[in-house]
């Protein structure tokens, strides 16, 4: 038993998904218990599954404001998605330390969410007339690899585009 509680305290996800499997099992013995067994594995695993989407939340979070601080030609508010992404690589490096099997994971998060995160950047920066069709595709085919995701990076400012001077 000291097995199991030390995997909870270790790695909740990984506990959650063991619990389901052994309350499956049981669920096969004969017991006179009137416990719903099926669903109740099925809500132990559900438990594992929150974890899981606040991750993808996270690096959806992260991936749509590098996008906009990379697209967006706005000084303001570049400040506030500096910290977001700074904000949600905290959550993550939490979410990893209390729930390390989740880590193998991390590539395909980042695949799954980036279409999300790139649809979602797309709308915030049409919604201020921030971006045309040749950005769009481009940042539609923006990827960012896990480093730059979860380390300290962050894209350069967009170049401010140059005004040319008026003739006489």
């Amino acid at each position: 038993m000291s097995d199991v509680k030390s995997l909870y305290d270790e790695d909740f996800v990984a506990w959650s998904q063991q619990q389901a499997k052994a309350l499956r099992a049981a669920a096969g013995s004969r017991t006179n218990q009137p416990l719903d067994w099926e669903n109740l594995a099925e809500e132990v695993e559900d438990l594992g599954r929150s974890v899981r989407r606040e991750l993808g939340s996270q690096i959806r979070r992260i991936i749509q404001h590098l996008l906009k601080l990379q697209y967006s030609p706005s000084a303001d508010p570049r400040r506030g998605w500096f910290e977001s992404v700074t904000g949600a690589r905290a959550e993550i490096e939490d979410i990893l330390e209390q729930n390390p099997s989740l880590a193998r994971e991390l590539d395909d998060q980042i695949a799954k969410q980036t279409a999300r995160a790139i649809d979602l950047a797309i709308e915030d920066l049409e919604e201020f007339g921030e971006i045309d069709n040749t950005s769009r595709r481009t940042l539609r085919s923006t990827r960012y690899s896990q480093e730059q995701i979860l380390g300290r990076w962050f894209p350069p400012a967009p170049k401010k585009p140059t005004r040319r001077a008026r003739e006489p």
